[in-house]
C-alpha cells in the first residue's frame, strides 16, 4: 500500500507541482482546493501515476475542513505527509490604505486555514506516531517589506507556528518542515494584483525566478531523508535574490 500525502491549494502553482512530485515518489494523493475545474485538471494530470482523492472546499471554513478532512474514507485516513500550501497575498498598499477584505482573505487562508487543517489531521498522526508536516511559508515570514504589512504578518505567523509545531510534535516522531521561498513565478502576483496580469509580469522581469517544481523537489528531498534527519527550516531563493526586496536584475 502506498503512503498518502495531502496537499492543500493543489489547483495550481506550488501545490500542483508538489502533488505531481509526490506521485513520482510513489504517494497516493489527497488534493484540495476551492476551484473545482482546476482541481479536476490536477486530478487528470496525476491519472495513471497515483490514486487521487480530490476534495473541493475552502480551508478558510472550519466546517468545510472538518466535513471533508474529519470524515475521510477508511482507505484515506492514514495521512503520512501533510503539505499546508494553501495561501495568498492580496494587495500591496500601505496599512492606512489597505483593503479590509484583502486582510481577511490573507489571515483566514494563510493562518486560520493552516490551523484548521493541521488541527484536524495531527491527532491521527500523533495516534500513529508518524508523519511529516510541511508548511509553505515565505521569505516574507523572515523579513518585512514596504506595503507587505499584513501578508508579512501572516507569514511570520506561519514561521512561529512551524517552530511551535516542531516542538510539540517531537514526542510523537512527527517531522515538521517549513519551506520559505523567495520569488516563485506562479499565480501569486496575479492574485496579489487582483488579476492584473501585466503588473504581475513585471515582478519577474530581469531575472530568473524559482519555479513551482523547485519547491516540489525540496519536499521530495525531505520526505526521502532518513528517519532520524529533519530539515526544520528552509529558505530558498533565486540566485538573483538576496532578500525580500534585494534583486539583481539585468
Amino acid at each position: 500500500m502506498n503512503k498518502i500525502a495531502l496537499v492543500t491549494g493543489a489547483t495550481s502553482g506550488i501545490g500542483r507541482a508538489v502533488a505531481a512530485r509526490l506521485a513520482q515518489e510513489g504517494y497516493d494523493l489527497i488534493v484540495t482546493g476551492r476551484r473545482g475545474q482546476k482541481l479536476e485538471e490536477t486530478r487528470q494530470s496525476l491519472s495513471g501515476r497515483a490514486k487521487v482523492l480530490p476534495l473541493v472546499f475552502d480551508v478558510r471554513s472550519l466546517q468545510e475542513v472538518e466535513r471533508n478532512l474529519g470524515n475521510l474514507p477508511d482507505e484515506w485516513k492514514n495521512v503520512d505527509v501533510l503539505v499546508n500550501n494553501a495561501g495568498l497575498a492580496a494587495g500591496l498598499e500601505s496599512l492606512q490604505e489597505g483593503s479590509i477584505d484583502d486582510w481577511e482573505r490573507m489571515i483566514d487562508t494563510n493562518v486560520k486555514g493552516l490551523l484548521y487543517v493541521s488541527r484536524t489531521l495531527l491527532p491521527g498522526m500523533i495516534a500513529r506516531k508518524k508523519g511529516h508536516v510541511f508548511n509553505i511559508g515565505s521569505i516574507a515570514g523572515k523579513e518585512t517589506y514596504m506595503n507587505g504589512n499584513v501578508y508579512c504578518a501572516t507569514k511570520h505567523a506561519v514561521d512561529s507556528l512551524s517552530r511551535s509545531m516542531r516542538m510539540e510534535c517531537l514526542p510523537y516522531g512527527i517531522k515538521v518542515t517549513q519551506i520559505c521561498p523567495g520569488a516563485v513565478e506562479t499565480e501569486f502576483s496575479t492574485v496579489r494584483f487582483h488579476g492584473d496580469a501585466s503588473r504581475a509580469a513585471q515582478v519577474y522581469k530581469g531575472f530568473t525566478p524559482l519555479k513551482a517544481e523547485d519547491i516540489a523537489d525540496l519536499v521530495a528531498y525531505c520526505v526521502n531523508l532518513p528517519a532520524h534527519v529533519c530539515l526544520n527550516d528552509i529558505v530558498v531563493m533565486p540566485a538573483a535574490q538576496a532578500g525580500s526586496r534585494d534583486f539583481y536584475k539585468e
